[in-house]
């Protein structure tokens, strides 16, 4: 049964946005901990989430990083001086583009790929535990279109 739009002035404030930050919250705990587990205890979320786009993708500009990981460049510029003084990751500028940085995992950092892959599953399991497939894809389609319209409105205000 479709559920009746409410009338805005008298409705209950919706609590989308607290739920997302309460499970971004324990999540980033269960990660952290999955991390430890697996002996990846030097790799916290943030930086796992960089890892992560360049295990994907090796050898991506600062500027498409930011995209992929939804960090402000200068955000990501701390976080990557940590991971290139900890030897995680290696920067070097763009042949093509002297303007542009490229960067990539160093060759130990690569080497624990799989590790770090195992964890991102487990953590997909504890996501979707007891969803079947086809929630679990009108799910994403969900935050998919949460994150069109944060991303439209951020992009409007900077204009």
């Amino acid at each position: 049964m479709a559920r009746k739009k409410p009338d805005t002035a008298s409705a209950e404030p919706r609590g989308g946005g607290h739920l997302m930050t309460k499970v971004t919250q324990l999540g980033g705990r269960a990660f952290a901990r999955l991390l430890k587990e697996a002996g990846i205890d030097d790799i916290n979320p943030g930086q796992g989430r960089i890892l992560y786009c360049l295990w994907k993708r090796e050898g991506i500009p600062i500027k498409e990083l930011s995209q992929a990981t939804g960090l402000e460049k200068s955000t990501l510029s701390i976080m990557l001086d940590r991971l290139d003084e900890e030897g995680k990751i290696t920067r070097e500028r763009d042949e093509k583009d002297r303007r542009a940085t490229i960067v990539r995992l160093s060759p130990s950092c690569r080497k624990r790929q799989d590790a770090f892959a195992r964890v991102s599953d487990e953590m997909n399991r504890m996501y979707y535990e007891g969803f079947a497939e086809d929630e679990i894809d009108r799910f994403e389609s969900y935050l998919s279109r949460i994150l069109a319209n944060l991303e439209r409105r951020e992009a409007e205000s900077r204009q």
